[in-house]
């Protein structure tokens, strides 16, 4: 980014490689996969605010070129990562708890789709949900990366999945996600309680913001709202009075706390587990080049992408 005016301020620019920090890895970079937080991030609207210039890019694949003795990335290996910002290069130095090994089999494109979006729904669903199998999870932006990243996990950790979508469209992405049912979000709330038998849902992950009372009259007694992100550029208020008489609740969601606490690993590990069960298959729309990542930005901000823009380093 050489300014702060939005995807019109993304440049391919020679710079000088990286230098690694004695406990850090040099990373050959293979695949970027542009993100929501980039295009708020090229604005500077959002809580990472860096000053231009500065490479955006969080999510990435590609190969070890150094790493410090004893380390487990050693060079060669497969590996993908999550960084704030940076992973928009053809090399990239990140520290060792920001990358995750490869098994065989998973591609340089889907293994970059994957860190930020499905470590942030593993960490919504387990972490912060507590989602018990047989619970019923609602996810609202369910056609976007982390909705279907939640729909994906949630279905594999045994939950019952219904997904709120705009278009009957992206309700068939959804579906063919993983999600049991598909419902418009005009009249969610009437489909929602019919398909739960009155009940309401346990689980709502929420990556869209702005009004939520809707949301919450879909929870059943102890249910669980998920307040992961504001899409819609709306960040939702809520008197407290209809979560006591309902005995529901609203739970924050921020997922740095993965690495501030040393716990991605683990949770990457459980990712692999469902991947190999079958659980586990981002949407991947195949981009073009790093010169192409301003487009990308644009494409994100008109609401055209279904799924994870990932691009070929």
């Amino acid at each position: 980014m050489t300014t702060l005016d939005g995807p019109g301020g993304v440049r391919v620019r020679e710079v000088p490689s990286p230098e690694r920090a004695a406990d850090a890895v040099l990373v050959e970079t293979e695949a970027v996969a542009p993100a929501f937080p980039d295009l708020l991030m090229s604005r500077g609207e959002y809580q990472i605010a860096p000053n231009p210039p500065f490479s955006p890019g969080s999510d990435f694949a590609g190969v070890v070129v150094e790493s410090p003795p004893g380390s487990e990335f050693t060079p060669g290996m497969r590996v993908a990562g999550c960084l704030s910002f940076g992973a928009a290069a053809e090399l990239v130095a990140v520290s060792q708890d920001r990358l995750y090994p490869l098994p065989e089999g998973l591609g340089t494109a889907e293994a970059a789709a994957l860190p930020m979006n499905y470590l942030t729904a593993h960490f919504a669903l387990v972490t912060r949900g507590a989602l018990s199998r047989g619970e019923r999870v609602l996810v609202l932006g369910a056609s976007g990366g982390v909705g279907l990243a939640a729909i994906q996990v949630a279905a594999g950790l045994g939950a019952q999945v219904i997904a709120v979508v705009s278009t009957k469209e992206r309700a068939a992405v959804a579906l063919r996600a993983g999600a049991h049912h598909a419902v418009l979000r005009e009249d969610f709330v009437t489909t929602v309680r019919d398909v739960t038998d009155g009940r309401g849902v346990d689980v709502v992950v929420d990556v869209v913001g702005g009004d939520i009372r809707n949301a919450l009259r879909t929870l059943a007694p102890l249910g669980r709202l998920l307040a992961v992100g504001f899409a819609s550029g709306e960040i939702p208020t809520v008197k407290v009075n209809r979560l006591l008489l309902t005995n529901t609740d609203i739970r924050g969601v921020e997922s740095d706390y993965l690495w501030t606490a040393g716990i991605s690993r683990r949770a990457w590990d459980d990712l692999m587990t469902l991947r190999e069960a079958g659980h586990i298959q981002p949407a991947v729309c195949a981009g073009g080049a790093l010169v192409d990542y301003g487009a990308a930005l644009e494409k994100l901000d008109r609401r055209e992408v279904v799924g994870r823009i990932v691009l070929t380093v």
